[in-house]
């Protein structure tokens, strides 16, 4: 059996991307954040998107950029407090956000990907993160029922893919990318390196090709990417 080949143009790859989308985006601040994919989806202009990330980013940085063009609707985020832009917009009841405690955050989309629709937690109760969700009695305890989420689409980058989409991340770029590409319809990477298939010892696979949609090979890394030092 003759394996598809995934690679695709950037610009292609990011089309697929419809107005009102949501989107898993990868990354811990710097690390792991799909930069090269987000300017694309800010030249192409989809609108009306909710984003599913850990942070966002730094105010001229990363999804700040879609923040700034008004294509997003809602955030799901653990945090904000590295963008004061972010904060603004959501003060003037520009965007919606919701926020959830870090770990919940990665433990719901893993539950997506893993087919659930939902776990339960005791984190939160009492807090504005308890706020709206269901509760249910266990042995005698209070849990905080917690949703499962899936995207549309995640957008992750890797250090390096073949070109079936089997993908490895650098050091602390794995952060979420692993878990929002096991829970999305579509999922685009981005790689510093593209290599032919069997050019990945098997052990260096963080994610396998089946759950990867595109491939995409950038020339060189956004020139946001210029803080990090490996």
């Amino acid at each position: 059996m003759r394996l598809p080949e995934k690679v695709t143009g950037m610009e292609k790859a990011v089309s697929k991307i419809k107005d009102g989308a949501s989107i898993m985006v990868g990354g811990f601040g710097v690390p792991g954040t799909p930069f090269n994919l987000i300017a694309e989806l800010v030249r192409q202009g989809q609108k009306d998107l909710t984003l599913i990330k850990n942070d966002a980013n730094e105010k001229d940085m990363g999804i700040d950029h879609l923040l700034a063009n008004g294509q997003v609707r809602k955030l799901i985020v653990t945090h904000l407090g590295l963008n004061a832009h972010a904060i603004g917009l959501m003060n003037e009841g520009k965007i919606e956000v919701e926020f959830c405690a870090q770990g919940i955050l990665a433990e719901r989309i893993r539950a997506g990907s893993a087919g659930l629709i939902g776990f339960v937690s005791d984190i939160g109760i009492g807090t504005e993160l308890a706020e709206g969700k269901q509760m249910v009695e266990m042995d005698g305890k209070s849990y905080l029922i917690e949703k499962a989420l899936r995207a549309d689409v995640a957008l992750v980058h890797a250090d390096s893919a073949d070109a079936f989409g089997n993908l490895c991340f650098a050091k602390t770029a794995r952060n979420f990318n692993p878990l929002m590409a096991m829970a999305a319809d579509c999922v685009i990477a981005e790689c510093e390196q593209c290599l032919p298939l069997g050019g990945l010892e098997a052990d260096a696979i963080h994610t396998p090709g089946p759950f990867v949609d595109h491939v995409v090979a950038i020339d060189q890394l956004h020139e946001e990417y210029d803080i990090v030092r490996r």
